[in-house]
């Protein structure tokens, strides 16, 4: 039924990603299927790197572990943005399209008032988006 499982990550906060990561490799193993770990970032240095290739090269690494990790093939893909805080939303809706993905699974979080005032990612992702979108809380 899937063949190509998205799946966005934040690489500042992975300790908060489990459950999402787990439904993926559960369905990634049932369908066969092959997980892409996406993330936006920046062109400035940050945190996660110097340059967004070593942000890049630091996502890739995340993948293979999860691939060995889980047994499914993965790759992953960074899109780079002028501001990521401002663009994810558009980003993770374009990258869904470019790599070609039948379902998004992505982590979220129990909703609160903050809510009813500004969507959360993963409300924006599953309102808009041509494909399958599970949402994890956790």
């Amino acid at each position: 039924m899937f063949t190509k499982i998205m799946v966005p990550i934040d690489l500042r906060h992975l300790e908060r990603l489990g459950n999402a990561l787990g439904v993926a490799a559960d369905l990634a193993g049932h369908y066969k299927a092959e997980v892409v770990y996406v993330a936006v970032s920046g062109r400035e240095p940050s945190d996660l790197g110097h340059s967004a290739e070593e942000v890049a090269a630091r996502l890739a690494a995340f993948g293979k572990d999860q691939a060995a990790r889980h047994g499914h093939a993965a790759t992953t893909h960074l899109f780079v943005s002028h501001d990521p805080a401002v663009d994810l939303d558009k980003q993770l809706l374009a990258a869904e399209g470019d790599i070609g993905a039948d379902l998004v699974v992505m982590q979220s979080h129990v909703p609160n008032v903050a809510d009813y005032i500004w969507a959360s990612h993963g409300g924006t992702l599953a309102q808009h988006s041509r494909v399958s979108v599970m949402l994890v809380r956790g």
